[in-house]
């Protein structure tokens, strides 16, 4: 006899995975499908069984989980709750017409209203992208859904709060008032939720003027979901042909990598250490200019300190950029769809005086001028080895091909902490990928000795790469950090880096073998913690400490 051998919850939760983005790369090869159809259900199944953590409630059949649509429409474009149909189009000429580009506020793409059933979404950062999208897609109809539910009787007729519902949005849409009071009374009821934890998330979307009310929200999730009940009339997700042409053949990264490698040739820069750096736009450039743009000041000041009061300053800020611009530092806006700006600084133009005393005392003038610095801003999961491949490949002048002078690596990034909490630092050790064993140990030159005594905890292991930031599942982070993965933290790129700075340095020869690798990460949020997760909110100022410390870090290593 066989013995029936039960799964854990972290094997479900990994199965679930793998079927979810298996099931998300068929649909995409078919180019359509329908949410609420065979294979759309499929989808739901999985999203269910593996109950990420940043929606909440979603696996809850009554109740409409309120932080997890806020976090998703953040994310999406402005009305997409209307729409009918929605495709996702790569960089296909919309820039060019008079239809004008929705962006989310919490991420950096162009969205087209193209009528008012239709929705186009630009997809030019990778897989990493368009999974994002299908998944915050998915849970917005399992939420529509419910809401669909909540508004019927068990005769599906619908009931009076969803009459009443109706009737305000209608008022809303003439310009006249309601009273918000009544109007969250009859919305709790169809969001299955309590009328203060109603009125706490109607003022979180009011907040957030790239988001339509709540009230409009709900009332276009319902409105759309009752016409496929009722009529028939489908909702469908698509994928344009250029899109699925273009993807995986880094059409967008080749050409952001070559407008970068002819900025450096063509100010005769190549010949000098390049450093690379991937981060935000601005810890690098105010850890250098600050000093030299402010003068006396911040005299004496803490780099923590100037830092905060950058923070709360914009003509500090824009005081700093300006000087910098005067100063050796040139800004790339690219243009081919990537979305990541560049800023490459000839060191040989900063002044060591000026320089914060957290970079160390030994840096002189000779030291700077051997080297230029390449701050690329955050690449989006599977985008970050497109980018970096590209960028380490030789660069080909008159059919000759040049190697990139490239002297170390350096990847900063935000992270979700499995032992610790908000603004904790996290040394990587090595990356695996989240579903799989696939994984990249490398050596780091960053370790916790270089952050000791700084007030913030420090946790050093492995990194998990997962999917996508919205498919963290508690069951399976709580595998990595108790099993002998010995994980400290998850992130979208980090494996992605390390496959083409491997790739670049120890097979194809594009750079250098002794090329230093540094990884540091500070905790944006701690999934295995509730109320704690990416859709709690973001960190705020407490998010400049680890931020800044981590910079002088990866700069005081760069000039040693």
């Amino acid at each position: 006899m066989t013995q029936e051998v039960g799964l854990s919850r972290a094997q479900i939760s990994r199965a679930a995975l793998q079927r979810l983005s298996l099931a998300m790369r068929h649909l995409f090869i078919r180019g359509s499908y329908k949410p609420l159809g065979v294979s759309g259900e499929s989808m739901i199944s999985s999203m269910l069984a593996l109950n990420p953590e940043i929606y909440g409630s979603m696996s809850d059949s009554e109740k409409v989980e309120l932080n997890g649509m806020l976090y998703i429409f953040q994310r999406l474009p402005k009305g997409i709750e209307q729409c009918r149909y929605i495709k996702l189009i790569s960089r296909e000429g919309l820039e060019d017409t008079d239809f004008e580009p929705i962006v989310p506020s919490k991420r950096r793409r162009n969205c087209y209203r193209i009528d008012e059933e239709q929705m186009y979404i630009e997809m030019t950062r990778g897989r990493s992208d368009i999974y994002d999208v299908l998944t915050h897609l998915t849970f917005m109809y399992i939420e529509a859904e419910k809401i669909r539910a909540n508004s019927l009787d068990a005769k599906n007729r619908k009931r009076r709060s969803w009459n009443m519902l109706e009737a305000m949005v209608m008022e809303l849409r003439a310009g006249n008032e309601i009273d918000t009071n009544v109007g969250c009374t009859y919305l709790s009821a169809i969001l299955g939720r309590t009328f203060k934890e109603t009125m706490a998330a109607a003022e979180m979307f009011e907040q957030d003027k790239n988001v339509n009310s709540l009230v409009e929200i709900v009332y276009e999730l319902g409105r759309l979901s009752m016409q496929e009940f009722f009529d028939d009339i489908d909702r469908e997700i698509s994928f344009s042909s250029p899109l699925r042409e273009k993807l995986g053949h880094h059409f967008f990264g080749e050409e952001w990598a070559n407008q970068i490698k002819k900025t450096i040739w063509e100010k005769q820069l190549e010949h000098k250490e390049i450093h690379i750096i991937s981060a935000n736009l601005h810890s690098v450039m105010n850890t250098l200019y600050a000093n030299g743009a402010l003068g006396t000041k911040v005299k004496n000041k803490s780099l923590e300190e100037i830092a905060l009061e950058l923070n709360s300053s914009s003509a500090g800020r824009v005081k700093v950029r300006d000087y910098a611009f005067a100063n050796g530092m040139i800004e790339i806006h690219n243009q081919s769809g990537t979305n990541i700006s560049v800023q490459i600084i000839d060191c040989a133009n900063l002044k060591p005086d000026q320089l914060p005393k957290e970079l160390g005392k030994d840096i002189d003038a000779e030291t700077l001028n051997n080297k230029v610095i390449v701050v690329m801003d955050y690449a989006f999961g599977e985008q970050a080895y497109e980018t970096m491949d590209e960028l380490l490949k030789p660069y080909e002048i008159n059919g000759q091909k040049h190697r990139m002078n490239v002297a170390s690596i350096n990847i900063m990034g935000k992270a979700g902490i499995l032992e610790g909490k908000k603004g904790d630092i996290m040394i990587a050790t090595a990356h695996i990928f989240e579903g799989s064993a696939d994984n990249y140990p490398f050596e780091n030159d960053l370790t916790t000795e270089d952050f000791q005594d700084s007030g913030l905890g420090v946790y050093q292991g492995t990194m998990i790469t997962v999917l996508g930031t919205s498919l963290q599942n508690r069951d399976i982070l709580q595998y990595f950090l108790k099993s002998s993965w010995k994980a400290v933290g998850l992130e979208m790129e980090g494996a992605h880096y390390q496959k083409a700075i491997q790739a670049a340095s120890l097979i194809r020869n594009n750079i250098s073998e002794e090329v230093k690798i540094r990884y540091a990460y500070y905790a944006s949020d701690n999934p295995l913690v509730t109320g704690s997760t990416l859709a709690s909110g973001s960190l705020g100022i407490s998010g400049v400490k680890p931020t800044y410390l981590i910079t002088s870090k990866i700069l005081e290593k760069i000039f040693a």
